[in-house]
C-alpha cells in the first residue's frame, strides 16, 4: 500500500483506488461505490466519490493512501460483549460435554456465580489484563467501537470496578467503548430467595452510583424465567429512565416473556438474543423502533436448537444487528468476522444483511448511528480497509483475516 505525502494540505489524508462499501441508509445494497476516493478532515469523512470526479478538482491532502483496489468499509461494531470478567468456566464445558446438567454444575458452585465469584477476587489490573486480550482480538479484526456490559460484579464495589475497567480499556487502545450496566443479570448469593431485595439495591444504589461517576452509557437487564420478572425489569427501567438513561434488555433468548414489547414500551435501543419473540413482540420494536440484536456464537455454543424469526424481523422492517455476545459461559468467542457467517450459515442472514448488522444498524443499537456505521459526509473516519474482491468475501471466510489497514477517528492505527 503506497503512502504519499505533501506539505500542503486541505484534506488531512485521501484514500484513492478504493471501492466503497458505504453501507449508508436508503443506499442499494452495500451502497457499494467502485473505483473511488475517500477524504478525511479531522477525525471526519469530508468527501468521497468516483476516482473520475476527484481527477477533475484539484485536490491537495497532508497524506495520500492509494487503496490498490481494495474495499473499504466502515469500522466494525460489536455491541454486545462481557469482556471483562475473571477467571474461565472451561471446566464447565468439559462437563456439559460429559453429560452434566445445567443444574448439576450450579449445585457444585459452577454458573454464572462462578464467574461472580472470580470477578469479584480479581483487581482491576488482573480484569484488565485479561480483558486486554479479548479486545485486542476484536480490534485486530476490524473493531472500532464495542460495548461492555457490567453483570459480573452484582454488588457496588464490583459492579463500579468493572466499569473502571472499561474506562480504561477505552483510554489504552483506539477503540470507542460504550459501558452498559448490567446490575440486574442474576440474583447473587447474598440476596437469595430476595430478588426484588437485589432490584431494590440496584435500583437505589449500585446504577445511581455509577451513573453519578460517568461510568454508564445505558441499562440492561436480562428478563428471563431464570433471571428477572417483567415487573422486576420494568423496575430497573424506571430507575434508568429517572437518570436519563437509555436501556436495553436481555429478551427472549429461553421463554417468551414478552420482555421485548416490554423494552418497546420504554423506546429501548435494542432487544437482544430474541429466539423465542412472536409476531405481536417484533410489532413492538417495529413501531418503537428499537433494534434486534441477534447472537449467534451463543446459538452455536449452546447447541440451541430455537431460531429467531428472522422472516418476522424482515416482513416488520426491524433493524437486524449482529453482535459477539462474546462472555465466559455461553459465548467465548472474541471473533465478530467469525459472526458473520455464523448469522449466515445458522441464521440464514445474507452476505449484506449481516454486513449491516455489524456496521450501521449496530451503531444503531448503541445510540451513535448518527456519527457511527457508515462512510458518509459528516461521519467519524473509522474505516477499515480489506483485501477482498467484494464485501461478502467477509461472511464467506473466516479464519484468514483480510485486514489490511484500520483508520480510527482519522488516524491509522493498523
Amino acid at each position: 500500500m503506497l503512502i504519499q505525502s505533501s506539505e500542503t494540505s486541505c484534506w488531512d489524508t485521501l484514500w484513492i483506488n478504493v471501492n466503497i462499501a458505504t453501507m449508508a441508509e436508503g443506499a442499494d445494497n452495500y451502497g457499494a461505490m467502485n473505483n473511488a476516493a475517500l477524504a478525511v478532515l479531522n477525525g471526519k469523512i469530508a468527501w468521497l466519490g468516483s476516482m473520475n470526479d476527484l481527477s477533475r478538482n484539484k485536490y491537495q491532502a497532508i497524506k495520500v493512501i492509494d487503496g490498490e483496489n481494495q474495499w473499504l468499509t466502515p469500522g466494525l461494531i460489536d455491541c454486545h460483549t462481557h469482556i471483562i470478567y475473571g477467571g474461565n468456566r472451561a471446566n464447565e464445558f468439559e462437563m456439559r460435554l460429559q453429560g452434566k446438567s445445567y443444574e448439576d454444575i450450579a449445585r457444585s458452585g459452577g454458573g454464572i456465580m462462578s464467574t461472580v465469584t472470580a470477578t469479584r477476587k480479581a483487581t482491576e489490573t488482573e480484569l484488565l489484563h485479561s480483558a486486554k486480550q479479548r479486545l485486542n482480538a476484536l480490534h485486530k479484526e476490524g473493531v472500532t467501537t464495542v460495548e461492555i456490559k457490567s453483570g459480573y460484579g452484582l454488588n457496588a464495589e464490583s459492579e463500579i470496578k468493572m466499569l473502571n475497567v472499561a474506562q480504561q480499556l477505552e483510554k489504552e487502545f483506539p477503540v470507542t467503548i460504550k459501558k452498559t450496566f448490567l446490575g440486574a443479570h442474576t440474583v447473587p448469593s447474598e440476596f437469595v430467595n430476595n430478588a426484588q431485595g437485589y432490584i431494590d439495591e440496584v435500583c437505589n444504589n449500585i446504577l445511581p452510583l455509577a451513573s453519578r461517576l460517568g461510568l454508564v452509557d445505558a441499562v440492561d437487564v436480562f428478563c428471563e424465567n431464570i433471571g428477572f420478572t417483567l415487573k422486576e425489569t420494568e423496575q430497573v427501567f424506571k430507575a434508568a429512565e429517572q437518570l436519563n438513561l437509555p436501556v436495553k434488555i436481555h429478551a427472549e433468548q429461553l421463554s417468551n416473556m414478552k420482555g421485548a414489547e416490554l423494552a418497546s414500551n420504554f423506546k429501548a435501543l435494542s432487544a437482544d438474543h430474541l429466539e423465542f419473540l412472536c409476531e405481536e413482540g417484533v410489532k413492538a420494536m417495529s413501531e418503537a423502533d428499537v433494534t434486534a440484536v441477534l447472537l449467534p456464537g451463543a446459538f452455536y455454543f449452546l447447541r440451541e436448537t430455537k431460531l429467531p424469526p428472522i422472516h418476522l424481523l424482515r416482513k416488520y422492517r426491524v433493524p437486524i444487528a449482529i453482535a459477539t455476545d462474546s462472555n465466559p459461559g455461553s459465548s467465548p468467542i472474541t471473533s465478530l468476522q467469525l459472526m458473520l457467517n455464523m448469522a449466515c450459515t445458522l441464521f440464514k442472514l445474507t452476505p449484506v444483511e449481516v454486513l449491516h448488522g455489524v456496521t450501521r444498524n449496530a451503531a444503531k443499537a448503541l445510540g451513535i448511528s448518527d456519527h457511527k456505521g457508515q462512510l458518509s459526509i459528516g461521519y467519524d473516519a473509522d474505516i477499515a480497509c480489506w483485501n477482498i474482491e467484494q464485501p461478502a468475501q467477509l461472511a464467506y471466510q473466516f479464519g484468514v483475516n483480510p485486514l489490511t489497514a484500520l483508520m480510527k477517528a482519522g488516524k491509522v492505527v493498523i
